[in-house]
């Protein structure tokens, strides 16, 4: 064991796969309540939000996005979709999590390419759905990745 000090580098890379962890584990979360809250539920959070001005004026631009938004998860395949994307997602993410906290070396290449593709799909889904938070998702996405990458490039000049 070394008696080294964890660099700036090694601990924000620490700090963010602990981030991701528990992103996965509230992506899994939310995927089984989303599985089990009726649509009634949403319907009725949604209007209580709108009509009690949670978001501003009820016929400006966020309500009538969140409305919008909620009409599109009611109907159709897209709330089938996002549980299981939530559930997908999440569960993949906690397993590379493990992988790397564990200093998995062969997780490291894996844990990119699999965040890479998700960075594509989230960027493929923006464009499609007008989505305003999953630019921002895969941007730090991105961020993890060069992080995965200089520490699998650390550990391979260690070992």
């Amino acid at each position: 064991m070394s008696d080294q000090k964890p660099t700036a580098t090694e601990r924000f890379f620490r700090i963010a796969i602990a981030l991701k962890g528990l992103d996965g584990a509230l992506q899994v979360v939310g995927a089984l309540v989303l599985a089990f809250v009726p649509a009634a539920a949403v319907s009725g959070f949604t209007h209580a939000v709108i009509t009690r001005d949670l978001l501003g004026d009820p016929s400006g631009t966020l309500a009538r996005h969140l409305e919008s938004a909620t009409e599109n998860f009611l109907h159709g395949d897209t709330k089938t979709f996002a549980v299981a994307y939530l559930l997908a997602h999440g569960l993949i993410k906690l397993g590379l999590v493990w992988a790397l906290a564990r200093k998995i070396v062969r997780a490291y290449p894996v844990a990119a390419v699999v965040l890479a593709a998700f960075v594509v799909y989230e960027i493929f889904r923006a464009v499609h759905t007008h989505s305003i938070a999953l630019p921002f998702f895969a941007a730090l996405d991105v961020v993890i990745i060069v992080l995965v990458l200089r520490e699998y490039r650390q550990l391979k000049r260690a070992a």
